[in-house]
């Protein structure tokens, strides 16, 4: 393209947010909405363990969490969009303004139990948008020596799902000594990491939940609403 063909461009829509916008997300009338998934259906599953001890962590900074159980869930277009499991999914999804995704690390990569779950979550329902300018936050467990494999694969997922992802990042090595018989965390450089991941997350989710369709609002999508309601009218 003509450096001088440029489309009509409304550049008042990249103006900053006002400080008093910014405060704002700070007062609402409601505690951060934090989604965890998790990647195993294992009766001890440490990538469930793992997604608990953060749940634990998000209460105690004033966040509210809910889990999703996989266990049901079919594989993607393996059963209607109006199946019991899809539907309580989405529904979290929408309801959620952040997530925590967290997988074991099998075979170099992600669960197929991870990976399914993210496969039922549209970029659109209608008009609603149930990940679009929402934060994530990634972590996965390893049987053995630490790896990132998994991680890296659900940041390329959480960019194609337009999610804020968070720049830090979880990953447990030898999961099973990590974790007591009740299921808790050790102290461990492995857990202050966890503690790191999830202080970032509901700081960037405090930032960026009432503004969220700001950063995500584009021109593409302005331009093809234009021509539907041309063609309407």
């Amino acid at each position: 393209m003509n450096e001088l063909d440029l489309p009509a461009l409304q550049t008042a829509l990249l103006d900053i947010p006002s400080n008093d916008k910014l405060r704002a997300t700070h007062s609402l009338d409601h505690p951060p909405r934090i989604l965890l998934l998790y990647g195993s259906l294992r009766a001890r599953s440490f990538s469930r363990l793992l997604a608990e001890e953060a749940a634990r962590l998000l209460q105690a900074m004033g966040c509210e969490t809910r889990f999703f159980n996989p266990e049901g869930l079919p594989l993607a277009d393996g059963a209607p969009e109006d199946h019991p499991k899809v539907v309580e999914l989405r529904d979290l999804c929408t309801w959620s303004e952040g997530m925590v995704w967290s997988s074991p690390e099998r075979h170099g990569a992600m669960t197929g139990v991870m990976k399914t779950q993210i496969d039922w979550i549209p970029l659109a329902l209608g008009a609603i948008r149930p990940t679009q300018g929402k934060t994530l936050a990634v972590m996965q467990v390893s049987g053995g020596s630490q790896s990132f494999n998994a991680v890296n694969q659900m940041r390329v997922l959480g960019r194609w799902m337009r999610m804020i992802t968070i720049p830090n990042q979880s990953s447990v090595a030898m999961a099973y000594k990590e974790f007591d018989e009740q299921g808790r965390m050790k102290p461990s450089a492995y857990y202050d990491r966890v503690v790191d991941v999830m202080e970032e997350l509901v700081k960037f989710t405090l930032l960026t939940r009432s503004v969220s369709d700001y950063l995500v609002e584009r021109y593409s999508e302005r331009k093809e609403a234009q021509a539907l309601d041309t063609k309407v009218l």
